[in-house]
Formats: structure tokens, sequence, C-alpha cells
């Protein structure tokens, strides 16, 4: 298991850590329903996490089918889905909701005002509205970010190792789930290595490929972005353009690799 995936197992360990346990000792013969929105696809990595979750919630007491109830809906990047899936969890009385990526956050934010909701994966929590304040949430949301828009300025000193030469960086970013997360770092760093960088706005897998290649068109270039597959509506090994990137001989570097992608 990579160090990548490891610590995304940590933070759903900590989501189950996190669910009151005062609520077992209070209705102790309730099965309670536990929500579970992800803004991924139901595939082999989607069903991993949740096992994971599944298992750190036994530990704690709450087992499947004697205490506790999962009620699961997977959105794949899809806004629409999200709103929908939302609703249906709240119709479905869900006790508590998990979710994952801003859209979905936002998604049960604007359905909900009560139900306690945990969210992991959101990139702005305080910008997207999600959240108060990090140090105090308020509402009834809370959860974890894993995002560091700081680590962008070890992006492009990594994109100078490989390629010393290159001189422009595409930063690929999707507004409707990291608008310009890392922008600010990106352009305080670039100038410092004599790279003059360049914000795309990219929705799919097919805007990826125009950047790319036109960025390729042009010497000493490279791309970057935290882009990943629940930032898109396309299956994960669409939304990765290594393929292309590798043809073109430009440079892409990515918050995250899939194994199974970089083998294709």
């Amino acid at each position: 298991m990579s160090d990548i995936r490891r610590r995304e197992f940590m933070i759903l360990l900590g989501v189950a850590a996190a669910w009151p346990l005062a609520a077992r000792a209070q209705q102790p013969d309730r099965v309670r329903r536990v929500g579970v929105l992800m803004g991924i696809a139901d595939d082999f990595e989607g069903q991993a996490r949740m096992a994971v979750f599944r298992q750190r919630l036994q530990a704690l007491g709450w087992t499947e089918g004697r205490n506790v109830q999962f009620i699961y809906r997977w959105s794949g990047g899809d806004v629409a889905h999200a709103r929908q899936f939302a609703k249906e969890l709240l119709d479905l009385r869900s006790d508590v909701i998990l979710v994952n990526s801003t859209p979905v956050a936002v998604a049960v934010r604007d359905t909900t005002r009560t139900t306690p909701t945990v969210f992991v994966q959101v990139s702005e929590p305080v910008t997207a509205g999600v959240v108060q304040s990090l140090a105090r949430p308020g509402g009834n949301l809370t959860g974890f970010t894993n995002f560091d828009p700081s680590i962008a300025n070890k992006w492009l000193e990594l994109v100078k190792r490989v390629a010393p030469n290159i001189t422009r960086v595409a930063y690929l970013f999707n507004p409707n789930t990291a608008p310009l997360l890392y922008a600010r770092s990106i352009e305080t760093a670039a100038p410092l290595l004599s790279i003059k960088p360049f914000a795309a706005e990219v929705h799919n897998v097919a805007e990826m490929e125009v950047v790319i290649e036109r960025f390729a068109r042009e010497p000493d270039s490279a791309a970057t972005g935290p882009l990943h597959r629940h930032e898109s509506s396309i299956d994960h090994r669409a939304c990765c353009p290594i393929p292309l990137a590798r043809d073109l001989s430009v440079p892409l570097l990515r918050r995250k690799w899939r194994p199974d992608v970089l083998r294709d």
C-alpha cells in the first residue's frame, strides 16, 4: 500500500474515532444509520477505503447489522448526483453522514443544517463555506483537510531537478473542486526558480489534453496540478493523461499517482 493511500486510510480512521461514543451509551439498542456519500466511484479503491472505515468502527463497538447500518451513495464526481444523494440520505434518516471532496461536502451543507456530517479531502473548507474556521467549524459539519498549498513549492523544485531546462509550467486546476488552491504558492515560488507559471482551468480529460498539447509546442514546458479522480466526472484511468504527456515529452507532475495507472 502506498504512503499516500495509507495516509488517506488514516484520515478515515480518524473519522471513525470522531463519531460521538455517547450516543451508544444513551441508546444502546438502537441501530444507527451512517450515510456515506463519496465523491468517487464505487470501485476497488473506494471499497478498500470503506472496508477500513467499517473495521475501525467495529473496533470501537459498532458492528454492521447489530447496532449500525451503512447507507452508501457514490456520486463519481457528478455534482448533480451528489445533491440528489444527499437528499436521499436524509430521507433515509441517516444519523450521521460521512462525505469526501469539496463538491460533496457543499452539497450536504446545502441540504441539511442539522445532521452531523464529517468530511475528508476538502480542499479549502473555510473558503468553500463548509466550516466557519478550522479551529471552530461551527454548524453541523466538521472534518479533515489533507491539502497544504505550500507543497506546490516542492512541486516546482522537483520539476527543476528532473528537468533543469524547464522555464514554463502550466498549473492545471478544476474550479469546481480546488479553485486555484495552490496558485499563490506557485506564483511566489516560480520566479525564484526562473519559471513562468500559467493557470490552466480544466474540467475533464479532453481539456487536460488540450493544455498538454499546447504546451508541447513550446520548448522547456511542463505541467502540474492537484488533479485527482474526485476532481472530475470521469473514471480515474481517463483522468490521468500520463500516456499523452509521455508521448509528447512534457514533464507532468501530479499530487497523487496510482500504480495501476502508471502501468497503463
